[in-house]
């Protein structure tokens, strides 16, 4: 019997007071009985809006009906016919913007929660499955991919099901790109980042750590030398940008990217971290996207007793998930909008004192539809700091472009691909993710993973002798 309810099932959670001084997970999941609660409010409508509203086309209907009927490991099942990364999907998917934004019962409440159930299913799927996962028979062919994100391992795993022998180098020590140095534990723990890199590597996906591609190897060198008859580059955009303001040299300043990375990847929030991060008291953090929110929070802890957001444009604006928005203000975090900073203050002895800003105030519309920011004259404030984040936006690094023959870039450094199959100006090198497009959305490059996998298989065997033939969903 459908629930009619207008509202979701709430997601239990961590109390705000608490949770902002521990890293462990903030929201905690659904139980059994609400997971099914929530996927009887599907109303399985006819043309399913929620299935074009996903960047990698899950068939969300029947996923959520085998809920529904309590039938989780079907359920799960049903998602990876898709998506390589249900559990992380469910995380930390921005579903408000995409499926959950068309749902029919969006029109007249909230809509069914998608991304909760998908968290739920992948979840009790780790939790419960026994089986091992099927490998699909070898079709002879090798696939290299440059980037353990979510784009990597999106068009790795891709590969994988059609039978295609797919190694996947990754520059760091640990896989999982973005994932792991970049989304913080109480967001997406990276027990579940680390176990859906483990069911990639059961299907027999190769993960190769500490390889940098451009100096350990190069793509031309994996084509012309090593056998790979393709290679995908979804190498993210890991290159910080800063203001170019006065003072963004002082001791106390970081990039949001060496932040987050200390903090999630090298675990400097514990005590005995071999890579500790300043003890701060006062943090002002410059930007309003999700990393802004991340490192703001992670600011708070560290054991920050204030911590600021510093935003151009007004709360409307603000580019982060309404949730994370939400989370950060519960937690204490303190919102500065319509402001700028133009300085960055300093001691004798080169440390971050203070901060200065100008008020905004939103003009005209600019090239992407919001109100442009301009001063207001004469509104000049300082605060009192001892570090600042930047968290304004990142850019792919040069090191891949500058040592792989004939690949074209944009003049900020992102690779040239078609849209939407991923090829370059080289050939048999395909592209996605931030590498192509910037700072993205995690379902968005594991769209382009995925398109680019198939456009791979197009290229190699063609459709009907390797996805078709093994009735793969790709």
């Amino acid at each position: 019997m459908a629930n009619m309810s207008l509202k979701k099932n709430e997601m239990p959670s961590q109390d705000p007071m608490v949770r902002n001084r521990n890293f462990q997970e903030v929201a905690l999941g659904y139980t059994e009985e609400q997971a099914i609660d929530e996927a009887t409010r599907c109303l399985n409508c006819k043309h399913h809006p929620c299935v074009a509203g996903c960047p990698v086309e899950i068939d969300i209907p029947d996923f959520i009906m085998k809920t529904a009927e309590g039938k989780f490991e079907e359920a799960y099942q049903i998602i990876c016919q898709d998506s390589s990364l249900p559990a992380v999907c469910g995380r930390v998917c921005p579903q408000e913007s995409q499926c959950e934004a068309v749902c029919v019962r969006g029109i007249k409440g909230e809509p069914v929660g998608i991304g909760r159930l998908e968290r739920f299913v992948a979840d009790w799927h780790i939790a419960n499955a026994q089986d091992e996962p099927v490998r699909c028979p070898e079709n002879g062919r090798k696939v290299a991919i440059i980037g353990s994100g979510p784009a990597g391992l999106t068009c790795a795993g891709s590969l994988a099901r059609m039978g295609y022998a797919v190694t996947v180098f990754e520059a760091l020590h640990t896989a999982g790109g973005v994932l792991v140095y970049g989304i913080p534990e109480f967001r997406l723990p990276k027990d579940i980042v680390q176990k859906e890199i483990d069911a990639l590597i059961e299907l027999g996906v190769e993960v190769r750590t500490n390889m940098v591609i451009g100096r350990s190897i190069t793509v031309d060198e994996l084509l012309n030398e090593h056998g790979y008859e393709a290679v995908f580059i979804g190498s993210g955009a890991g290159l910080p940008m800063f203001m170019k303001i006065p003072g963004e040299n002082l001791k106390g300043v970081y990039s949001a990217n060496e932040y987050l990375t200390r903090v999630n990847l090298m675990k400097a929030y514990l005590p005995e971290s071999a890579t500790p991060i300043k003890k701060s008291k006062k943090v002002a953090v410059v930007g309003g996207g999700n990393v802004a929110m991340d490192a703001a929070r992670c600011a708070k802890r560290l054991g920050a007793e204030e911590v600021y957001i510093i935003y151009r444009r007004s709360e409307e604006e603000l580019p982060a998930r309404e949730e994370e928005v939400h989370h950060a203000m519960e937690e204490g975090i303190i919102f500065k909008l319509l402001n700028n900073p133009v300085r960055i203050l300093g001691d004798d002895k080169l440390n971050v004192t203070g901060i200065e800003c100008l008020e905004m105030a939103l003009g005209e519309p600019d090239e992407s539809g919001r109100r442009r920011p301009v001063p207001v004259e004469g509104s000049e404030w300082t605060l009192d700091l001892d570090t600042v984040i930047m968290a304004i936006g990142t850019s792919p690094n040069p090191l891949i472009k500058a040592t792989t023959e004939g690949l074209d870039t944009e003049k900020w450094g992102g690779i040239i691909a078609e849209d939407p199959s991923g090829q370059t100006s080289r050939a048999h090198v395909y592209a996605g993710g931030d590498a192509v497009t910037g700072a993205a959305t995690v379902i968005l490059a594991m769209g382009a993973g995925k398109c680019a996998a198939r456009a791979i298989d197009e290229e190699l065997s063609g459709m009907k002798s390797c996805a078709e033939k093994n009735n793969i969903n790709i």
